[in-house]
């Protein structure tokens, strides 16, 4: 009996400190899965690095769900962030356009780019390219101001719209090179990029990764990129900088909260995006895409929101573009 006794608390003892063990699991698959909003449809350059990110987070968050809610230029995916609860479990990752851009260009935004949300990490940035046409056929940025004042009509850019990121480079441009082109909006980036290459406007403002296979083919030649630095996609393309004109200018992603988001939350999150963007494969898949990589902290993208609110002002007000 005695050793039946000790075999028996012995058993007991053991099933507790297996349950002690497990209790911790049993609490985090009770957590509710990490959400990574998304503003745009699948399969978009948002779309694509949120998988990324989600992919390279579930070792320290376990179950991620990417949930794309796509309209009105990622504003509904952010409403959903605004009003979701701060407890860490709901984020969104996005382009800059809807926190730089939008509070200048929108009559009523339903939503404050600073108030409502908490910033987490600024994950990449990203530079765009201004790409000449069968129109224009120029392979310099001062053959293009040239021809812009010796031949007017042929000084017209395309963009996916008004009111987006490449339009206002063009504005910009314009304001830093001291010349006047024509902007033609399109519905989308793909109906701009068949006008460019039908000869039917004369340059095109868009992200770099996506011309560079054109640019290399020989169909259209960037002429300048817009960035500090030229990129390694087009490495022979120099900046507008280099080219003489005293213009720099870049878009980024990142992830942001709801506003009021903990600061244990905010510290786990912003801690584990620093994480991953040091990690050299994570790194390589977003060079491989045209980015580079940050990994930033919480204050240094609050302070890059700041700034690029303040940079996007004066061009945009300059148009006169307002939407409703």
């Amino acid at each position: 009996m005695k050793n039946i006794y000790q075999l028996t608390r012995r058993t007991l003892g053991l099933a507790a400190l297996s349950l002690a063990a497990l209790t911790p699991n049993l609490q985090a698959q009770e957590k509710p899965p990490l959400k990574i909003l998304v503003g745009f449809p699948p399969g978009g350059s948002a779309d694509v690095l949120a998988r990324m990110v989600a992919d390279a987070l579930r070792d320290d968050f376990g179950t991620i769900v990417v949930d794309n809610k796509p309209g009105a230029g990622g504003r509904i995916a952010l409403n959903m962030t605004k009003t979701a609860k701060p407890d860490g479990q709901t984020v969104i990752i996005l382009p800059s356009g809807p926190m730089v851009l939008f509070p200048h260009v929108y009559k009523k935004l339903d939503y404050d780019a600073v108030k409502d949300f908490t910033p987490i990490s600024q994950i990449a940035r990203f530079q765009f390219g201004v790409v000449s046409g069968p129109a224009s056929n120029v392979k310099s940025i001062a053959e293009m101001a040239a021809k812009a004042k010796s031949d007017p009509a042929t000084a017209s850019y395309g963009t996916p719209g008004a009111g987006t990121l490449p339009h206002f480079m063009g504005v910009l441009l314009e304001q830093s090179a001291g010349i006047n082109l024509n902007h033609i909006p399109f519905q989308g980036g793909a109906p701009a990029n068949n006008a460019l290459l039908g000869g039917h406007i004369g340059y095109k403002f868009d992200v770099v990764s996506e011309t560079a296979e054109l640019h290399r083919t020989g169909k259209v030649r960037i002429i300048a990129v817009t960035g500090a630095q030229r990129d390694a996609q087009v490495p022979e393309v120099p900046t507008l900088k280099e080219s003489g004109v005293n213009m720099e200018a870049t878009a980024w992603f990142a992830m942001y909260g709801p506003a009021g988001l903990p600061a244990e939350a905010l510290s786990r999150l912003e801690k584990a995006m620093m994480k991953i963007a040091r990690q050299p494969a994570m790194k390589e898949k977003m060079v491989k895409l045209g980015y580079e990589p940050i990994g930033s902290s919480s204050a240094e993208l609050a302070a890059a929101q700041k700034s690029d609110l303040t940079r996007w002002e004066k061009p945009i007000k300059a148009t006169g573009v307002q939407l409703d």
